[in-house]
């Protein structure tokens, strides 16, 4: 079983990229994943990880080793799970990261229901419009808006979201109302600078293409912030219809350009564990997935 735990310390090593993420991510001391890899090279008798100041790099043994090594374990992980959720309800621990605006493109009172109909599951949510390094922070499942950058992750599409021209009627009335995309170079944008967003935008109406670039007045990277200066008559902005979803039902917010569209944004569920994802993992992606084809 030693020899078994010191193959599955090397995988976590080689997947954080250093004894201290790894020792994090296993809840060991850092002495003891040093010694486990050691032992392994030793056993092995090669070297699998090049020590120097800029980290560590995995020799052409090292990656081969780690190739089969974690195809054996998502095996082994994945047959565990079969025969341990046979017949059974969800249960464990679920670590979930998103973009903060997560809560406002899927309901919370959703979630809620979803835990109702789990009660041996339990889910930690980490909201951040940051970039979360999701092996160092466990995560076992990251909800990602816009073009997926090539992580080697696995990724599955959940469905995608409209993007439109959000104000407020104050705001509007005051600047007037855009008719073409071309009169929003007039007026002070908050711009969502986050992936899939920015300042260069295609708008189309039955056939008619214009591409414009919309610098902005107010550049943010936190979906609440701009949610807030747009909501304060700052001015508008280019954002999921989800993004402002209560604010549109009651008239506190408003659609310009409503004959025009823009590309809408891919909602993706990504699982770094790999080719194996975890029955609960799947069903929160089920989930996510579901509440999204409910929304109007």
């Amino acid at each position: 079983m030693g020899k078994f735990a010191d193959y599955e310390t090397y995988a976590c090593v080689y997947e954080s990229g250093s004894f201290t993420a790894a020792a994090r991510r296993l809840h060991v001391g850092q002495p003891a994943v040093s010694k486990a890899v050691a032992r392994l090279e030793q056993q092995l008798g090669t070297r699998l990880m090049l020590r120097s100041t800029h980290g560590l790099q995995p020799t052409d043994a090292g990656q081969q080793l780690y190739q089969r090594t974690r195809r054996i374990l998502n095996e082994l992980a994945e047959t565990e799970a079969l025969v341990q959720n046979a017949g059974e309800t969800l249960s464990g621990r679920l670590r979930v990261a998103s973009a903060a605006v997560f809560a406002r493109i899927v309901p919370l009172p959703d979630l809620t229901a979803f835990m109702r109909a789990n009660p041996r599951l339990s889910i930690d949510l980490l909201l951040d419009d940051g970039n979360l390094s999701l092996i160092e922070e466990g995560i076992d499942i990251a909800l990602c808006i816009g073009e997926l950058e090539d992580s080697g992750f696995t990724a599955r599409k959940l469905g995608e979201v409209k993007q439109c021209v959000i104000g407020t009627p104050g705001y509007f009335a005051a600047a007037g109302m855009p008719q073409r995309p071309e009169d929003l170079l007039q007026h002070e944008l908050v711009i969502y600078h986050r992936r899939g967003g920015g300042e260069h935008w295609r708008f189309s109406r039955e056939g008619e293409q214009r591409a414009l670039r919309l610098p902005g007045r107010m550049r943010v990277n936190a979906a609440e912030c701009v949610r807030e200066l747009v909501l304060a008559g700052f001015g508008p902005t280019i954002a999921s219809e989800g993004m402002f979803r209560s604010e549109l039902q009651s008239g506190a917010a408003i659609a310009a350009l409503a004959d025009w569209q823009l590309p809408p944004l891919a909602l993706w569920a990504v699982f770094p564990g790999g080719h194996f994802v975890s029955a609960k993992a799947r069903a929160f992606a089920d989930f996510v997935q579901t509440a999204l084809c409910r929304e109007p």
